[in-house]
C-alpha cells in the first residue's frame, strides 16, 4: 500500500511539476503561427511527432540526463542560455516574416519545413524548465519502478498537450489568414521576450552559483 502511494505520489508529482512549465495553453497560439498555412492533416501531424518528441527528449534526460550534462559540463544555467539563443531566434524570424506573393511557391516552401522537433519539442515543449523538473525528480526515484511512475507523468502531460495543439486548428478558421499573420508578429515579440528572460535567468544563475561566490571570496580574502 505504501508503496502504491509512493509512485501515485511521483506521477502526481510529475505531472503538477511539468504541466505549468510546459503550458500547452500558451504554446497554442505559438503553435498556430508557425504553422500558418499548414493543412489540417499536417497541423495534426507536426503535433503529434512534436508531443513523441518532447516524449522522447525528457526521457531521455531522465534516463541518461545527469550523466550526459555531467560528461559534456553543460549546466542549467547553460542550458537556459542556449535555449534562450534558440528562442531569440525563432523570434526574429517570425516578426521579419514577409507574406509570398506566389501561394504555390510558398506551400512548397512550407512543405519542407518541419518544425515537430525544432522548435516545437526542443525548446517549446522540452525546454530548460522541464528538463530541469524532469532530472530533479531522479532524486525521487529510489527504484526502477519509480522511473516508470515518472514516464507516466510526462506521458500524460504529453496527451494533454496534443489534444491541446489538436484543438488549436479551430482558432485558425475562426480568426482567418490576417489574424495568424498578426498573431505570428506578436507570438514572435512574446518568444524573444522569453529567450531574452530565458538568457538573463541563466546569467543569473551562473552569477549566483554557490561556488562562484565562494571563489570570489576567496579572490577578495587573499588580496
Amino acid at each position: 500500500m505504501t508503496n502504491v502511494i509512493h509512485l501515485w505520489a511521483i506521477f502526481l508529482g510529475t505531472f503538477i511539476g511539468l504541466l505549468p512549465i510546459i503550458n500547452p495553453l500558451a504554446s497554442a497560439p505559438t503553435f498556430l503561427a508557425i504553422t500558418e498555412g499548414d493543412s489540417e492533416e499536417r497541423r495534426r501531424e507536426q503535433a503529434r511527432k512534436g508531443c513523441i518528441y518532447m516524449v522522447a527528449i525528457l526521457v531521455s534526460f531522465l534516463i541518461g540526463g545527469t550523466f550526459i550534462m555531467n560528461f559534456f559540463g553543460i549546466s542549467i544555467p547553460g542550458l537556459r542560455i542556449a535555449g534562450g539563443i534558440l528562442l531569440c531566434g525563432i523570434g526574429m524570424t517570425m516578426l521579419a516574416a514577409q507574406k509570398s506573393q506566389d501561394e504555390v511557391e510558398r506551400e512548397a516552401a512550407r512543405r519542407k519545413v518541419d518544425i515537430s522537433f525544432s522548435p516545437l519539442a526542443m525548446p517549446m515543449l522540452s525546454g530548460p524548465g522541464s528538463i530541469a523538473v524532469t532530472l530533479g525528480f531522479t532524486s525521487l526515484a529510489t527504484h526502477w519502478i519509480d522511473y516508470f511512475a515518472i514516464i507516466a507523468g510526462i506521458v500524460s502531460v504529453a496527451l494533454i498537450t496534443y489534444v491541446t495543439l489538436r484543438l488549436s486548428g479551430k482558432i485558425v478558421q475562426l480568426i482567418g489568414p490576417v489574424g495568424v499573420n498578426a498573431m505570428t508578429k506578436i507570438m514572435g515579440f512574446l518568444i524573444m521576450c522569453i529567450g531574452v528572460q530565458f538568457v538573463v535567468n541563466g546569467v543569473l544563475g551562473i552569477a549566483t552559483d554557490p561556488e562562484l561566490l565562494r571563489g570570489i571570496k576567496e579572490v577578495l580574502a587573499a588580496h
